[in-house]
This record gives C-alpha cells, sequence and structure tokens, in this order.
C-alpha cells in the first residue's frame, strides 16, 4: 500500500456571528473543526482555536475577549476597512489579520459611476418634476471628457478608475505617495496635497481606508480649493469627510453637490441639515451589497482557509501598523 503524506491537521476554527450563520459553513466544517459563537461565548470558543472567522464584521468582541485568544494565529474578517477593529494588543502581535478587500471593489465602483450618472443627468430633478406632474425640459452635463480624482489607490479605487475610464473620463488617482501614473491612473497624487489639486477635477471620489492620516481628509481647506461645479462622492468612510465643513460648503455653494452613500455620524440622525439639501444624494452605507454578496464573502474565506491549511500564503494580508492591505 503506498503511503501519501500525511493529512494536514485540522485548524480549530472560532466563528463568530452576530444573526445569520456564515455562508459556505459546510466547507468550512470539511476543512475545520468550527465553533460557532455569537459575542458573549468568544472567549471560550477562542480558547485553543487557530483561527478567528470574523462573520459578525464590526463586532468589539475580540477586543474584549482579547485575554483568550492566546492560541490563535490567524484572524479574518469580512469586511475591507477595519481601521475601528484594529487595537494595540492586535496590532503588537504575530496573529496574520486578513480582510476581504476586493470582492466588492466592483458593486462599490458601480455604485460611485451610477453617482456620476444620477448627477451629471439630474435623475434627482426629474424624479421631482415627475412627482409634480411636469414636463420641464432641461439641459444635462456631458460625462465624456470630465475629470475624476480618484483619491485611494487600492483595489476599490482602481475598479472606480477602470469603469470611469470605460465611459470616457480622465482619471487621476490620490495615495499615500505621489508617483507616475500607471495602468489604472494617468497620474497619482499625494493625498497629503488635496488641497492644491483639487481645482483640476469635476468629481472628487473618495475609496480611501479610514486611517489616522485620512481622518478627516477632506476639511474646509480642500472643499473650498475644489471647483464651485464640481461634485464630491464618498464611498468610502464617513469620516474622510469633516460634515461641518461639508454642509457649510454645499448650502454656500461653494461646491455643486455630493452623493454620500457613507456619512460621519452613522446613521445620519433625523433632522440633519444634509437630508434637506437639494443638491445631495444620500444611500444608507450599502454600496457594495449586492445580492450575493454574502456568498462572495463566505466564498473568500473557504478559499483562504484551504490556503492556511496547505502551508500558502494567505490573501489579503493587513498591515497591522497601516491599517490596510498595501496595494500590490
Amino acid at each position: 500500500m503506498r503511503t501519501g503524506a500525511p493529512a494536514p491537521k485540522r485548524p480549530v476554527v472560532a466563528a463568530l456571528y452576530r444573526e445569520a450563520l456564515p455562508p459556505r459553513l459546510a466547507e468550512v466544517e470539511e476543512l475545520a473543526d468550527v465553533r460557532l459563537t455569537k459575542a458573549e461565548g468568544l472567549a471560550e470558543a477562542l480558547d485553543g482555536a487557530d483561527v478567528l472567522y470574523q462573520w459578525h464584521s464590526f463586532s468589539p468582541a475580540l477586543r474584549e475577549n482579547w485575554g483568550a485568544a492566546s492560541t490563535l494565529k490567524w484572524i479574518h474578517v469580512t469586511a475591507a476597512g477595519v481601521s475601528q477593529l484594529l487595537f494595540e494588543e492586535l496590532i503588537r502581535s504575530n496573529v496574520v489579520y486578513t480582510n476581504s478587500r476586493g470582492v466588492l471593489s466592483t458593486a462599490i465602483a458601480e455604485f460611485a459611476l451610477g453617482f456620476v450618472l444620477d448627477m451629471a443627468k439630474d435623475s434627482q430633478g426629474s424624479f421631482r418634476l415627475q412627482q409634480e406632474q411636469r414636463w420641464q425640459h432641461r439641459t444635462t452635463r456631458k460625462i465624456q471628457g470630465q475629470t475624476a480624482l480618484v483619491v485611494g489607490t487600492g483595489s476599490i479605487g482602481r475598479e472606480i478608475a477602470r469603469l470611469f475610464r470605460a465611459v470616457g473620463m480622465d482619471v487621476d488617482g490620490a495615495g499615500r505617495t505621489a508617483r507616475p501614473g500607471d495602468t489604472a491612473f494617468d497620474r497619482i497624487h499625494s493625498s497629503r496635497d488635496l488641497a492644491t489639486v483639487v481645482h483640476d477635477y469635476d468629481y472628487v471620489v473618495l475609496a480611501a481606508p479610514l486611517t489616522a492620516d485620512t481622518q478627516n481628509l477632506v476639511g474646509a481647506e480642500v472643499l473650498t480649493a475644489m471647483k464651485p461645479s464640481a461634485r464630491l462622492i464618498n464611498v468610502g468612510r464617513g469620516q474622510l469627510v469633516d460634515t461641518a465643513a461639508l454642509t457649510e460648503a454645499l448650502t454656500s455653494g461653494s461646491i455643486a453637490g455630493a452623493a454620500l452613500d457613507v456619512v460621519h455620524p452613522e446613521p445620519l440622525p433625523a433632522g440633519h441639515a444634509l437630508w434637506s439639501i437639494e443638491n445631495v444624494i444620500i444611500t444608507p452605507h450599502m454600496c457594495g451589497d449586492t445580492e450575493n454578496y454574502l456568498d462572495d464573502l463566505g466564498k473568500l474565506f473557504v478559499e483562504n482557509l484551504k490556503r492556511y491549511r496547505n502551508g500558502e500564503p494567505l490573501e489579503n494580508i493587513v498591515d497591522k501598523e497601516l491599517g490596510f492591505v498595501p496595494a500590490d
């Protein structure tokens, strides 16, 4: 009888969920011993566990139960932005941390393009006139030849650039450092220089992760420097923008409009001024949530778990000091 290589050790996976169980659970159970748990049972589930599968993406339970995580080697979270999940003990540890970068990139980019189309063609105005049963002819803006600055040059930013260029827009990027353009962007500015470059663009699109460097990246100085005809789109994080400064810029006419899938605070409180500004589109943090997105998130974890069992490099390893997956 021929003897093959020994089967890899079955890892113990603590799977943290809130209500619905993770998708593709049967596939995970084929690869690992799974301990399903809600937040209140996490400490017990972590005892002796190799992996934390954080399906409850933004739960603070790991921070609260970190003392029970002494055997953890790998944490996977079903979110792309992880700034609010990182804490000092985790950052200093040797635990590998992966996120779900790339799974939702195309959906988010489609949403950003939809915002451009909505604002350029004044879909909101047409809807209001329809509600009033008024036939009022207007002219709208062309998209071809318009300029966009995409702040954030990771997988989401690059997918936004690809779709924008497909409809004839000129697209530059802004990232941690200025550098020559590449296959996605005509040129890339440093995000620190936004106030000196935004005046060249018709659309400024925020798709950057939230870090200490990007908190309130777009404040009064940047908004004042934008063209009066320019629009701001935020599909990144609400805290990238100084909300009070944005409200002032919109009400004063300093910029022509904004489309916001994320805001700060979130959810936006009833009665907040942004709700009633006519040239603002607000959606409830949904730009990546397409019909099958939960299954897609589950598929990524299964594929990474196979890599983990086989001793192969994991995908989407977060630089815990930076707070995101560095661009290739």
